[in-house]
């Protein structure tokens, strides 16, 4: 049975059997492949996460198998995508899975959302997709869909908004084919109503349109606040002695948690030439042989830190210690988890593809 606006429901269901996209995770109902799914595809373009879901599937098939991982080889299969507390977060829920439900997905709604990282949008995309219960996802395509159409003025950023489009998509769901509608109302949010330039006059919702007719589309949805980027100043250190690199692993409370960096010091400010030859001296004194810049100004974006990155490669003798760091072989650096930007910089510092993609 149809919602509250049954027309709605048949026009966007009709509209993705026409346009749904042939993607690995659709045509199935196992919960573990569409929960990766859709944890790689949030903040992920289906383009870059399509490559990333069929190698990290491949990796680990199945719940049990991500659940034996060691987290260092989670964090490199994940490599690239960013956001890497949610693969942290997949690591412990699958060990919760084998550990609280015997390596079986559970399939209750509280049982799913109580699992780490796990929040409600995802939960209920995983319970109406792959056991057909009625809950309806609301994420960023469907604010978009529905703010629109219903001309609903509301922030979605605030709790009163928040309140109001959860009541409203729950109004809306095809409770008879609960998965079905609530892939067809993402994709036509991801590939029809998009946030800028939507082709209206193609639209199959436009004669109901609130927001076109009104003149609002591209206004719509509204958020109460934006968010507040700030600068940082990364200056990184590859500091090599013959065949080997120094590394260590990031702690808990930062950025890039627990993923590999060669030596970093981090400025209020761009330095200067001289403030970077102080740290030359202070750190790697007369076992310098060689300084030589990779890269400067690199520019990284975060959900909310713009990085500014600069780079050098420092050549030193067989004398030199860096206590808290491990040196590794070069050749084999990329079975060790590190940021893009690291990543970039080692393929910069040794002119190729040092580092294959995952």
């Amino acid at each position: 049975m149809a919602g509250k606006y049954p027309l709605f429901a048949v026009t966007l269901e009709r509209w993705y059997e026409r346009h749904k996209r042939d993607l690995p995770w659709r045509g199935t109902d196992n919960p573990y492949r569409i929960w990766v799914s859709e944890i790689i595809l949030q903040q992920t373009r289906v383009a870059q996460g399509y490559d990333y879901y069929r190698r990290f599937i491949e990796e680990f098939p199945d719940v049990a198998s991500l659940a034996a991982a060691p987290e260092e080889r989670v964090l490199r299969a994940w490599q690239g995508l960013g956001y890497y507390s949610r693969a942290r977060n997949m690591h412990a829920a699958a060990r919760r899975v084998v550990d609280v439900y015997g390596g079986t997905f559970p399939t209750d709604y509280a049982d799913v959302r109580s699992l780490k990282g796990i929040g409600d949008y995802t939960a209920a995309a995983i319970c109406s997709i792959a056991y057909g219960q009625p809950f309806a996802v609301l994420d960023g395509n469907v604010f978009r869909v529905l703010s629109r159409y219903f001309l609903v003025d509301l922030p979605i950023d605030t709790g009163a908004g928040k309140k109001y489009f959860k009541s409203l998509a729950d109004e809306l769901l095809d409770r008879a084919r609960p998965g079905l509608y609530n892939q067809a109302i993402m994709d036509f949010g991801a590939l029809q109503c998009v946030p800028k330039s939507p082709a209206c006059e193609d639209c199959p919702l436009a004669d109901g349109c609130l927001g076109l007719s009104r003149g609002r589309v591209e206004e719509l949805p509204r958020k109460a606040r934006s968010l507040a980027v700030t600068d940082r100043y990364l200056v990184y250190f590859f500091v090599v002695r013959g065949s080997g690199v120094f590394l260590h692993r990031r702690g808990t409370d930062d950025i890039w948690a627990g993923l590999y960096e060669p030596y970093l010091q981090e400025f209020a400010s761009r330095p200067g030439t001289d403030e970077i030859l102080q740290v030359v001296r202070n750190v790697f004194g007369p076992h310098v042989q060689g300084v030589r810049l990779l890269r400067e100004g690199q520019k990284h974006l975060l959900t909310h830190r713009r990085l500014w990155i600069d780079s050098y490669r420092i050549d030193v003798d067989s004398d030199f210690r860096l206590p808290g760091f491990e040196e590794i072989q070069i050749k084999g650096i990329g079975k060790y988890p590190m940021p893009k930007p690291i990543v970039e910089l080692f393929q910069r510092m040794a002119g190729g593809e040092l580092i294959p993609r995952p």
